[in-house]
């Protein structure tokens, strides 16, 4: 029994992520989805400047308004 149930759950799972798919690849095409903007990536310059003048890299986030992982993303990669 709960193998059923768990047959139909994964089944309608399957359908609405199709679904999701489906309405994202036609609002691209549309012209009206385009996705998260990268905050972090827009401020890499003012990172590394406040890196390079030995601003701490919490301080850094705090200032910019981005997470510690976003800074050290923008100094490593």
């Amino acid at each position: 029994m709960l193998n059923v149930l768990g047959s139909v759950a994964q089944f309608e799972r399957e359908m609405m992520l199709e679904r999701q798919r489906e309405g994202i690849a036609k609002a691209k095409a549309l012209g009206k989805y385009k996705g998260r903007r990268p905050t972090a990536r827009e401020k890499a310059p003012e990172i590394r400047q406040m890196v390079a003048q030995g601003v701490s890299k919490r301080e850094v986030a705090e200032a910019l308004s981005v997470s510690e992982r976003s800074v050290y993303r923008v100094l490593c990669g």
